[in-house]
């Protein structure tokens, strides 16, 4: 893929040779993600953060990266706040706020809107989930992660052994990852869900297709046995037409220590797109994880500024720039991971 000048809207755009360039580019702004250095490389350049479904990490991971690189951003934080409740369109959107902006990303609860808006806006749109659809950019951010994890093991991606857990009908990260999983091989993939929130069949076949080794099953305690990873998903409440069958899934399949250190493999990597939903009734990562050192949930959350750096100095054509700029930052801050 050229990244210069694309939308990034699927996993679909990506090749193991893209994936690899992206995550070389991620380790060189490491120590920029880190703040102990500092880049103007992207001075004068406006972030259009353009977020029409509730989002925290996502919509400010994606704002300090680009304020890392030495970017402006300007943000809408919700449909209330936009035009589009006064019947204004996407592409009327798109057309006019494309102009405001060097880069835009959005998120939209329908499926294909980012792809609609990209298709008038004048300047590359990254796609920050679009309902159940996808969320590519949580998709390489969990592979990054995944690769630094594995690596600590001496371990590789291609034999990866990985448990999906949770609602895996809506996952939108899920979604993206199993298509990114794809690009590797002997991977083995353990699907667990409530048979009401299986896998869609689509996604089932591009695995096949894939020749990834796939088990379904509702067993939690028999899924994580013998896999490297565990990627625990939220029930997607908000996905459900009516709100209150999604409660009948909430806490049905929750991981505590208990059931980790009774099932799990010593060193298996426990991850979640975040956010977990920590309500009693549902709480599918328990608090007694925090000392748990595989617990790397808030490692993959950091891994989410550098990937998106990343992005950003490859769409706009400046990774190779990155170091003219650069110089050790001249505060003191606490000490970072």
């Amino acid at each position: 893929m050229d990244f210069n000048g694309s939308h990034i809207l699927s996993i679909d755009q990506f090749d193991r040779s893209d994936i690899d360039q992206l995550f070389s580019v991620a380790n060189d702004l490491e120590p920029f993600s880190l703040r102990k250095k500092v880049t103007r490389v992207l001075e004068g350049a406006i972030l259009g953060n353009m977020f029409f479904e509730p989002s925290t990490r996502t919509r400010i991971s994606f704002g300090a990266a680009f304020n890392m690189l030495g970017g402006a951003v300007r943000e809408t934080s919700e449909v209330g706040s936009s035009s589009l409740v006064k019947g204004e369109s996407l592409i009327d959107t798109a057309k006019v706020l494309s102009s405001y902006s060097d880069i835009i990303v959005m998120r939209h609860p329908d499926e294909g809107s980012v792809k609609s808006f990209s298709e008038a806006s004048r300047v590359p749109v990254i796609n920050g989930g679009d309902g159940s659809n996808e969320h590519p950019t949580q998709a390489l951010l969990d592979l990054y992660t995944i690769k630094k994890e594995l690596e600590t093991q001496k371990k590789t991606m291609d034999g990866l052994r990985i448990a999906l857990v949770g609602d895996l009908k809506f996952g939108r990260a899920a979604h993206s990852l199993i298509k990114a999983l794809c690009l590797y091989k002997d991977v083995s993939i353990n699907l667990i869900s409530p048979e009401e929130l299986r896998l869609p069949d689509s996604y089932l076949t591009l695995l096949a297709k894939a020749g990834v080794k796939i088990t379904q099953s509702e067993n939690l305690e028999e899924g994580i046995a013998e896999v490297d990873i565990i990627y625990m998903t939220r029930i997607q409440e908000e996905r459900f037409k009516n709100k209150s069958h999604a409660k009948k899934y909430k806490g049905l399949l929750s991981l505590n220590n208990e059931i980790y250190t009774a099932n799990c493999e010593p060193n298996t990597v426990i991850m979640h797109p975040l956010p977990r939903d920590s309500r009693k009734e549902a709480n599918e990562l328990d608090s007694d994880l925090y000392e748990n050192p595989n617990l790397a949930i808030f490692r993959q959350a950091d891994n989410g500024v550098v990937i998106r750096m990343a992005l950003f100095t490859l769409v706009l054509g400046v990774a190779d720039q990155v170091h003219m700029t650069a110089r050790d930052v001249n505060w003191q801050t606490s000490k970072r991971h």
